[in-house]
């Protein structure tokens, strides 16, 4: 059963910021080191901090021939089972990285050309140059050296759905960038079955089938060949009838030594440009996992489900939390992949139950990723959320509560979700807007139904377009 069942959380993988594990199986997702560092968001920048952290330690003990050190600190990339995904086949046990594996590859890194020579310097570069490491072993290694930030990802995300942790349970060992070292405590923890799960945001994971050797080799390394021969003439030199020239990729690979991660190594010492111009290439190829992930979900059942499901709560004290927890989903499905890593900001409990959310922003396009680029008084590295389950008494408090929380760190962009609005609510906005005090945008039920009916045709662009109008009404508000 996935994590939805066994804790009856009621929603779709859609409405779910994490991948929606079956803890007894496997997923065929992984955690790809190159795909994390180009994503742009909070929670991906500071999961790379510590990749980056680790391996230019790890760089640094080998080339200073302290291999015993490094040989340590190497042995903690063992194989995860916490996060459940990779290629295994029944129970999750992984091709990944048992302790022979660690000391195998280890002694692979050590004989490596790649490391003396100086070409690899990312922790990705192990799958290129390293004989046998493959996406697997990579994912595992990087599952470790960021299982800080998913414990942290995992209490929030429990938190935020009220998923109960077991205490004072050990971490395992994670990498911790401060101090550069490998650590452990004891902490709160989602266990299953006795087995301690780490939750893993849909938003970083890949099928990490981009950054690979068969790539490099093939659309890089090959054609590099292929041109070398055509500009010198060579005997591998065929015309076609038109008289125009060519050089197969199989007749380089005959004559060719066998062009394994050895080769690619030496090729790669003697063009790096190629490598770089490969590394540079790779990020546009990488797709973003879809809101859905791997299931095979029916869009439009599902948000005819939830306008189904917010039309029928009715507004008041009572019904908040029913709103807010439906809210949470609804705003998931139409802001991936802008908007990731909810987290419960504040929960107070005086006579009307509120919950703020706080959204990093990960957009590449769109809304929030443009308009602190075109407007900068309006960082928004992340997004708040405030939802009020009542109608037509929002006003200026409300307004105020939200831009409160603003600032040139947190960001100073903000929604406030309600069930309808008072006609010269724009008009507060706008006030706001112009006293600089941040940019608060509302939207009310009718907003969000428009949204759900647009989204199996439109995706995220159904939200988007809302916010663009909102955004415009405010900014030029007579």
């Amino acid at each position: 059963m996935k994590i939805s069942e066994l804790f009856d959380l009621k929603k779709s993988q859609y409405e779910l910021d994490f991948v929606d594990i079956n803890p007894d199986i496997d997923t065929p997702l992984f955690l790809d080191p190159y795909y994390i560092s180009k994503c742009e968001f909070p929670f991906a920048v500071c999961a790379y901090e510590s990749i980056r952290s680790y391996f230019e330690f790890l760089l640094a003990l080998l080339k200073g021939k302290r291999i015993e050190q490094a040989r340590e600190l190497f042995s903690h990339l063992g194989e995860s089972n916490d996060v459940c995904m990779g290629m295994s086949h029944g129970k999750p046990q992984g091709r990944g990285m048992g302790p022979e594996d660690t000391n195998a590859i280890f002694k692979e890194l050590l004989r490596s050309r790649a490391i003396h020579s100086g070409i690899m310097e990312d922790i990705e570069d192990f799958r290129i140059f390293v004989p046998n490491v493959d996406r697997d072993k990579v994912s595992d290694m990087t599952a470790n050296i960021i299982k800080l930030q998913l414990l942290e990802y995992t209490k929030q995300q429990c938190e935020l759905h009220n998923i109960p942790l077991l205490q004072t349970v050990p971490s395992g060992m994670y990498w911790d960038a401060k101090h550069k070292r490998w650590d452990n405590q004891y902490t709160e923890r989602l266990v299953i079955n006795n087995k301690p799960i780490l939750l893993v945001p849909k938003r970083i994971v890949s099928f990490a089938d981009k950054y690979t050797t068969q790539e490099y080799k093939q659309h890089f390394v090959l054609n590099y060949l292929q041109n070398e021969h055509l500009s010198l003439g060579s005997s591998l030199v065929r015309k076609y009838k038109n008289g125009e020239k060519y050089v197969t990729k199989k007749s380089i690979e005959e004559i060719e030594p066998p062009i394994d991660k050895e080769y690619l190594a030496r090729f790669t010492e003697s063009h790096p440009e190629v490598f770089q111009d490969f590394k540079n290439k790779t990020v546009s190829k990488i797709e973003r996992i879809p809101g859905a992930v791997l299931e095979d979900l029916n869009a439009n059942e599902i948000c005819n489900y939830l306008i189904s499901k917010l039309r029928s709560i009715p507004s008041g004290t009572k019904n908040a939390s029913n709103y807010h927890n439906l809210i949470i989903g609804i705003l998931e499905l139409l802001f991936y992949p802008n908007l990731s890593s909810p987290k419960k900001e504040k929960e107070i409990h005086e006579g009307r139950k509120r919950i703020d959310i706080v959204f990093n922003n990960s957009a590449e396009d769109g809304f929030f990723y443009t308009t602190p680029s075109h407007n900068v008084t309006l960082p928004c590295p992340y997004v708040y959320v405030e939802c009020k389950n009542y109608t037509g008494e929002v006003a200026n408090p409300e307004i105020d509560q939200l831009s409160g929380r603003f600032s040139n760190m947190r960001g100073r962009v903000g929604i406030l979700t309600c069930r309808v609005l008072e006609e010269n609510f724009i008009k507060r906005c706008a006030d706001t807007f112009a006293d600089e005090r941040g940019l608060v945008i509302p939207l009310e039920d009718s907003d969000l139904i428009k949204a759900l009916e647009d989204y199996p045709n439109m995706g995220v662009d159904a939200i988007e377009n809302i916010l663009a109008s909102k955004y415009e009404q405010i900014v030029f508000e007579k």
